[in-house]
């Protein structure tokens, strides 16, 4: 069995050297990196991760704790985070956990007992969760979050919710529409609050008035995107578009459009926020606003695994597809 020692013999450095290399260590010149891993490949080299975790006083661990209705945004934000802790020899571990209450600190203190991960990914509405974060931050376990509000410690990264919004409400009312629905989220989700607040500057921009009966909450998932359309468009006067502030409560309303026989989008027009795998395949495909979310979460396991970096935020984009059009 290849051990360390063949794989440092051949490329004719210390052992250190090799350990270094295998943990992703800074401070290797880019010719002994590469020298080191063409003998691992070479050899067929498989590092122990129990030695590992010994040595360097690390699990090679990150844990992924949600609670989101909607999974179409989590799959695709562990895609990214499972492949970049794959890259740099890491293992993600997914939980779910609950939001408020006793249990989510139990589930947390099993967790950290069991695995001791390096570290913690945490996306809304954990990541403006005030106790599950105190927690973590007695616990001295670093967390980095997506989409965290306020001015908690770890790292986040930041989006532009209240421009996504804004894309959304100036797109519908180029179109021709003045009476548009908005199904906002669940009051837990706080950076997903700025997709309306973009919405309603859009909405002001074009000499719209803000009517609050058209603005209804939703709890993020397929069944509250229904119920919710259910209430717009039972209006006196129904809107003739509708912006649900997420992909899962969006494809609601167009199941609920196909049901009672309005045509999509010759009555009514649908969008969403995310662009998930779902808006892509749904009838007719949705009109979204894209987040990058595998690029998200592969960043924020870069800053877990390897430290904060300063990088150019992630930008936001309108994608028009057949879900949205001219009101009739």
């Amino acid at each position: 069995m290849t051990s360390i020692h063949d794989v440092a013999a051949l490329a004719k450095v210390s052992i250190k050297t090799v350990s270094r290399v295998v943990n992703k260590a800074p401070n290797v010149s880019p010719e002994l990196r590469d020298r080191v891993q063409a003998a691992i490949e070479q050899l067929g080299y498989r590092p122990n991760q129990s030695a590992r975790r010994l040595a360097g006083g690390r699990s090679f661990m990150i844990a992924f704790l949600y609670n989101n209705p909607a999974p179409g945004y989590v799959s695709r934000i562990q895609i990214g985070a499972a492949w970049r802790c794959r890259e740099l020899g890491y293992h993600l571990v997914v939980e779910p956990i609950s939001l408020g209450g006793e249990e989510r600190f139990e589930v947390l203190d099993r967790l950290v007992a069991a695995l001791r991960p390096d570290g913690v990914l945490l996306v809304p509405p954990l990541s403006d969760d005030p106790g599950l974060l105190a927690r973590l931050a007695d616990m001295g376990l670093p967390y980095a979050r997506i989409a965290g509000s306020g001015e908690e410690g770890g790292f986040t990264i930041e989006t532009p919710e209240r421009a996504g919004g804004r894309m959304v409400a100036d797109h519908l009312i180029a179109l021709g529409h003045r009476r548009i629905g908005v199904i906002t989220p669940p009051s837990t989700h706080h950076a997903a609050q700025h997709r309306v607040e973009g919405f309603r500057d859009g909405l002001a921009a074009a000499g719209l008035p803000v009517e609050d009966d058209l603005f209804l909450q939703g709890r993020f998932d397929f069944a509250s995107g229904i119920e919710a359309g259910e209430a717009l468009l039972a209006l006196p006067q129904p809107p003739s578009a509708i912006f649900a502030t997420n992909d899962e409560m969006a494809l609601g309303v167009l199941t609920l459009a196909h049901n009672i026989g309005l045509r999509v989008p010759e009555d009514l027009s649908v969008a969403g926020f995310d662009d998930t795998t779902a808006s892509h395949t749904s009838w007719p495909p949705l009109t979204t606003v894209r987040q990058p979310l595998e690029d998200m979460g592969r960043r924020v396991i870069d800053a877990l695994a390897k430290g904060p970096t300063e990088g150019a935020g992630f930008e936001f984009t309108l994608i028009e597809r057949g879900s949205s059009g001219p009101p009739s």
